[in-house]
């Protein structure tokens, strides 16, 4: 794991799906291993356990480093080269600013928070009350 790009994001989240789905057939990332957290929660148990919540926004695994929130999808987006999709290009421009990422990325968890709510799903894959081995 430690070698690889690993980003988890939350398949339930219409908003982080369809990122997550641009990423992997749009980017400019040859190895990047895209996770839905929730398909994956022993992995997920482990990340919240050393305190990287995924209801505080998706992680990015880049050579052993964690990134969490805004933080994670401020480096793809730094990281993104010439994407052809439109929405991709515009998330680049956008949040390639750590300091735009900050800024804005609340309002990313406020629309992943209603549309999970409106969906009927938990925000929280993961909480303290569950353990996986």
């Amino acid at each position: 794991m430690s070698n690889k790009t690993i980003f988890i994001y939350d398949g339930e989240c219409p908003f982080c799906d369809h990122f997550a789905q641009l990423l992997e057939l749009q980017s400019s990332f040859p190895s990047i291993m895209i996770l839905d957290g929730r398909k994956n929660l022993g992995l997920l148990t482990q990340l919240y356990n050393k305190g990287y919540d995924l209801n505080k926004g998706a992680i990015l695994i880049n050579n052993g480093e964690i990134k969490h929130g805004s933080d994670a999808i401020n480096w793809i987006c730094s990281e993104l080269k010439q994407p052809s999709e439109k929405l991709l290009e515009l998330l680049k421009i956008v949040f390639s600013s750590n300091k735009r990422s900050k800024i804005l990325f609340p309002f990313l968890l406020w629309a992943r928070r209603i549309s999970l709510t409106l969906k009927g799903k938990v925000w929280k894959p993961v909480n303290d009350s569950i353990q996986f081995y």
